[in-house]
């Protein structure tokens, strides 16, 4: 489906311009482990005063770098515009559900990102003007659907001069540090990876082996790291979490 113009204003960014510094602010008091104060974002006038930024806001003037740091901002910016805007507190899942389904698409195909005088679906930032456009697999780390399944949602924004080095922390950040996501076990000759391997399997690869030698190169040297080079590890897939990702405020009254 095609963007739906808006009659918003055609301002551009000019190339080298880093319109992230409200949102990185935001990020920084009001994310804390990944977790969200979406009460915060909410009652935030930076925050729409970010959001409308966006809207006018011409990414194809940015350099390559920029682009791809915007429209990862993007997303994560609109999703919790979106959890907010339906007021929900439990799983982005039940936006747009009728009788136990998803109505046309869930939250994922509600056109409400305004950017560059369009509007947007989630899955168009993702699945038009992200993948097959910059052809990068560490946007799985990155993109964050408000779930407790999904990477952690950094405290910060994504910045150009920054860019690989956030990627490559979020890879990490996922594939290390979250045992219960992600765990390989040398042991056993085993990988209990994230369903999000398995959904976009092919962004790593065309088969396991490019995939696991992919996630080799973000672990510390040891047995865990030549399984995956190995690419014999057998692989399971864990359990998806779609609890909100919302942070209990209530501990720092």
């Amino acid at each position: 489906m095609l963007p739906m113009a808006l009659a918003v204003s055609s301002a551009s960014a000019q190339p080298g311009a880093t319109p992230h510094a409200a949102f990185d602010s935001l990020l920084r008091q009001h994310v804390r482990n990944g977790l969200v104060d979406y009460d915060a974002f909410s009652r935030s006038a930076s925050f729409a005063q970010y959001l409308a930024t966006l809207a006018r806001t011409d990414p194809s003037r940015l350099t390559r770098a920029e682009q791809l740091a915007f429209w990862i901002n993007a997303y994560n910016a609109y999703t919790i515009q979106q959890i907010n805007a339906h007021q929900e507190r439990r799983s982005i899942k039940n936006i747009n559900k009728v009788g136990g389904f998803l109505s046309t698409g869930g939250a994922w195909r509600e056109p409400m990102a305004d950017v560059g005088g369009h509007r947007y679906t989630l899955d168009q930032i993702e699945h038009e003007q992200i993948r097959p456009v910059y052809h990068e697999p560490r946007v799985h780390f990155a993109l964050v659907c408000a779930a407790l399944g999904c990477p952690p949602l950094r405290s910060e924004a994504y910045r150009a001069a920054d860019l690989e080095a956030q990627l490559d922390d979020q890879a990490r950040t996922f594939l290390v540090r979250s045992p219960g996501k992600n765990r390989v076990d040398a042991g056993t000759g085993s990988a209990r990876l994230s369903p999000i391997f398995k959904w976009y399997g092919k962004d790593f690869g065309s088969s396991e082996l490019p995939l696991q030698r992919f996630l080799a190169q973000y672990f510390p040297a040891g047995a865990e790291r030549e399984l995956l080079a190995s690419g014999h590890a057998r692989i399971t897939w864990s359990d998806y979490n779609w609890s909100l990702n919302i942070l209990d405020t209530t501990a720092r009254r």
